[in-house]
């Protein structure tokens, strides 16, 4: 648009409003995905465990981002503690917590993962510096194929679960995991070129039995064993590493393949692994979002066919810890949280997103870090605090909440755009999230907005009104300063801080929706 100020045309830059109607049922439809309140869960890089847990006493700012949600959903996120390091770790009796080797930093990655780990019992007594009621999955050294290291690991984890302390916080030990993406083990030079499928079923077999044998695991024991743990898939192709493989193989009638319960997977959406770049844009992207989970349906299927449980048990936007300028922003928070909650409408029933120290796509930054993450260089000294994608496991512990009863679906919207859930809980509908995932930048123009009306479907009452609270995002490649509900979790403590602010508004008056904003609405 354009207008005349004295002799000169200014052009007038006006945001665009489009409209849509969207319809949600007022019951849960038959196959809604129950929802656990840890359905956002974690991932640690084991080499550094000490300073997430803390040593001789715990980390209390990391103790604090994680009782945020045990406020929220009454249960504290999963922690799986393995990865990369579980693989470079071993026991001796002459360290106290742990000793590392880590290889020079780089501009691509500036917190590289330890090449060596020697540890501990103290390694795994601070498990007790959890929060009350942790559910924990730990990962043991197969790549180095060493039946010793996997014996005093495995004897040091259960002394550590059936300590006092961690009894009487019932912290426990749901899963151990036996080696970090075995089908990586060639290029990784784990292994000879002759590795394959069946020689990992083997291997897996053997070392698992030895495992379970020494924790006294069975069919009614708590610990059970994680399945798989691959980082990607080949389905398409049975010989090559997949849960179709590994079932194929008879692993799940072995002695020890008759504790799996859940079948891992790791996917990351992208590599920063080589420093080429990442488009922030493209990540937000609704269709990339569901073309990335989309592929491991195959996997799901088959996983659920079984009786198992199926997790993506590390997963992230970009792997090699991130891109820079991507994944540490707050288009990655709407990422999260598309991601998560359409991974729950294709059989995915937990999300552990990975975190090590300093890496660019962590939720939660446990300690004083000194170097930047985004290229290695020195900074003024910087206190634990979250990043941006925290405020969207927040939005997804709210949109659960505590019922226990909780179900999701999809909100068809036929908008390339804006992604929308529906919740329940007791079977009625409660809440819905809406994403706009345009990403909105600065010297963009005007920011432009989605009005979003509603129409409910099947029986009962149509709710009168909504509270409505919003992610306030200046633009999507901020790092900082967002806002849920005009609270803030940028505070030296963790914890929440500032006046909420919810509206309240007639249903007959739809939402409005801008772009790079999530917004959850409770019905009533």
């Amino acid at each position: 648009r354009f207008m005349m100020w004295g002799t000169h045309l200014i052009t007038l830059v006006v945001p665009i409003v489009s409209a849509i109607e969207v319809a949600i049922p007022l019951t849960a439809p038959l196959g809604a995905a129950p929802l656990k309140g840890n359905l956002v869960s974690l991932s640690i890089e084991q080499d550094r465990w000490n300073d997430w847990a803390g040593t001789t006493e715990p980390n209390t700012f990391f103790n604090n981002v994680l009782d945020n949600f045990i406020q929220i959903t009454n249960a504290p996120p999963f922690v799986r503690i393995g990865a990369d390091s579980e693989d470079h770790t071993d026991f001796s009796y002459d360290v106290e917590y742990e000793e590392d080797i880590f290889p020079p930093s780089s501009t691509i990655t500036p917190y590289p993962e330890a090449t060596n780990i020697t540890v501990g019992q103290g390694f795994y007594d601070i498990i007790s510096h959890l929060p009350n009621g942790t559910e924990v999955h730990w990962g043991l050294n197969l790549r180095e194929y060493n039946i010793t290291t996997a014996y005093l690991e495995t004897v040091a984890l259960m002394n550590a679960f059936s300590s006092p302390a961690v009894l009487e916080k019932h912290i426990t030990l749901k899963f151990i995991e036996l080696g970090n993406e075995a089908d990586l083990y060639y290029d990784n030079e784990g292994r000879n070129s002759s590795w394959n499928v069946q020689e990992y079923v083997s291997e897996w077999e053997e070392f698992a039995y030895n495992v379970s044998i020494t924790a006294n695991l069975s069919k009614l024991s708590c610990t059970k064993l994680i399945g798989a743990a691959f980082a990607g898939s080949s389905h398409n192709n049975l010989s090559g590493f997949s849960p179709q493989a590994i079932f194929n193989l008879g692993i799940l009638e072995s002695p020890a393949g008759q504790l799996i319960e859940t079948i891992s997977q790791h996917h990351y959406s992208g590599s920063f692994c080589t420093g080429s770049g990442a488009a922030l844009q493209d990540l937000m992207t609704k269709s990339y979002i569901r073309g990335n989970l989309s592929a491991f349906v195959p996997d799901i299927e088959a996983t659920l066919a079984n009786g198992l449980k199926y997790i993506l048990g590390e997963t992230n936007s970009i792997s090699c810890h991130g891109a820079p300028n991507v994944s540490n922003t707050a288009g990655a928070a709407l990422w999260l949280l598309d991601y998560t909650l359409y991974a729950t409408q294709v059989g995915i029933s937990r999300i552990h997103f990975h975190e090590g120290i300093g890496y660019k796509y962590n939720l939660i930054q446990p300690v004083t870090l000194n170097y930047s993450i985004l290229d290695g260089s020195p900074i003024t000294p910087l206190a634990p605090h979250v990043q941006p994608a925290y405020y969207a496991a927040i939005i997804v512990a709210e949109a659960i909440g505590s019922s226990g009863t909780t179900q999701a679906v999809e909100i068809s919207i036929d908008e390339n755009n804006v992604s929308g859930y529906a919740f329940f809980e007791h079977g009625s509908l409660s809440k819905a999230v809406f994403i706009n995932t345009v990403a909105y930048f600065s010297g963009t123009g005007a920011r432009n907005s989605t009005h979003i009306d509603f129409s409910f479907t099947g029986l009962g009452y149509p709710p009168n009104n909504t509270s409505v609270k919003t992610l306030k995002i200046g633009y999507a490649s901020d790092t900082s300063n967002l806002t849920w509900g005009g609270q803030t979790y940028e505070t030296s403590d963790g914890r929440v801080s500032g006046p909420l602010t919810v509206d309240v508004l007639p249903i007959s008056s739809g939402i409005d929706l801008q772009e790079t904003e999530a917004i959850l609405v409770t019905f009533s």
